[in-house]
């Protein structure tokens, strides 16, 4: 019974189809067109590729920092000639007081570099310094100590010996001392005239003789002051290296 309605069922839609004109066939299709979106053939097509991200740009790379410059060294042994700023004189100048020279020419190292230019200062201190006593001492004492040099607003230190090459000695005027000198060589050849002589005749005669005696002996005994003219030249000796 069920076979025999499936048949029929078939049968009819099959009739359904058949019965279907061409006339609404082409309708159906047109209204179909109808319901579709219509599409622009004019319009341009946009077949680019999709834009990428752009890429942050990469960090410059800092500059290399710039290579230390190389130390500028003078040796031990080096000479350096200087030029004192004022008169140092052993009357007026005491040990432990600072005085100042000038270089007088360019000092250079090996490579020809420029370590101590002209007109740098050197600063000095006063180690030691006392008059001539007496005609066998030919230079008095004067002792100078080099501490520093000033280059281009900075001070660096110093070790050297200095030696005042136009040291002088000057002679000082009589003084009290010189009196006392002359006074005591007469007096002395007074009282060895009376022994001897026993007369004030040979006391007298005795005390020009003590009074020549002590005359010579002044002379022979003045004080000259030791004096480097303002001026006038000192050279340095390096006893250590210099680093700049």
């Amino acid at each position: 019974m069920a076979a025999k309605r499936l048949s029929l069922f078939a049968v009819t839609l099959l009739a359904a189809c058949v019965g279907e004109t061409p006339d609404k066939m082409a309708a159906d299709s047109l209204t179909r067109d109808l319901q579709r979106v219509p599409a622009d053939s004019s319009a341009a097509l946009d077949d680019r590729p999709a834009a990428t991200p752009a890429k942050p740009a990469a960090a410059k790379p800092r500059p290399a920092p710039a290579p230390a410059a190389a130390p500028k060294v003078l040796p031990s042994g080096t000479v350096i000639v200087t030029a004192v700023d004022q008169e140092i004189n052993s009357r007026s100048n005491k040990q432990g007081e600072v005085v100042t020279t000038t270089v007088s020419a360019d000092v250079t190292d090996s490579r020809g570099r420029v370590i101590i230019p002209a007109g740098a200062k050197v600063t000095m201190t006063i180690a030691e310094i006392h008059e001539s006593e007496n005609k066998g001492d030919q230079t008095g004492k004067l002792t100078l100590t080099p501490t520093q040099v000033a280059i281009g607003g900075r001070s660096y230190p110093l070790t050297a010996s200095a030696e005042a090459l136009d040291r002088q000695l000057r002679d000082r005027k009589t003084n009290a001392g010189d009196v006392a000198k002359v006074g005591a060589g007469a007096a002395a050849g007074a009282i060895v005239g009376r022994v001897v002589g026993g007369s004030t005749k040979g006391a007298v005669i005795g005390g020009v003789l003590g009074g020549a005696v002590g005359a010579q002996r002044a002379v022979e005994t003045q004080d000259r002051d030791v004096v480097v003219p303002a001026g006038s030249r000192v050279q340095l000796t390096l006893r250590n290296g210099l680093t700049i």
